[in-house]
């Protein structure tokens, strides 16, 4: 049962000058049997955004979910997506990190990307 996992990133500003970090992690089903992804709860995937290894913030900080079992089935070859945002990010050079998380299947995938000034 293999997993494969991409990372696009989008900064985007707004009318009044304020930036968005939008992103969009897809998990791919790369075998030829359909997968049951099961989510301890409403939060199917995180975002870790590093400054050079070191967490600046995390998806998930500070935010609740709702507290059920949810599941998803992928069939070979489908895909799923998964967002995120990061409002009012500080300028710089970044490593983002997104991970499913799925009870039984690992998925993770990195992108670098930059917030200018």
């Amino acid at each position: 049962m293999t997993l494969e996992g991409t990372l696009e990133v989008a900064v985007s500003t707004d009318e009044r000058g304020e930036r968005t970090v939008a992103f969009a992690f897809t998990v791919t089903n790369a075998g030829s049997d359909p997968l049951e992804l099961q989510f301890p709860d409403a939060a199917n995937a995180e975002f870790v955004v590093q400054d050079e290894g070191r967490e600046l913030w995390r998806f998930t900080e500070g935010r609740a979910f709702a507290q059920v079992l949810e599941s998803e089935r992928l069939s070979a070859g489908e895909s799923t997506t998964y967002e995120g945002e990061w409002d009012d990010p500080v300028p710089g050079t970044y490593t983002a990190v997104a991970a499913l998380r799925s009870r039984e299947h690992d998925c993770e995938a990195r992108t670098e990307f930059d917030v200018p000034e």
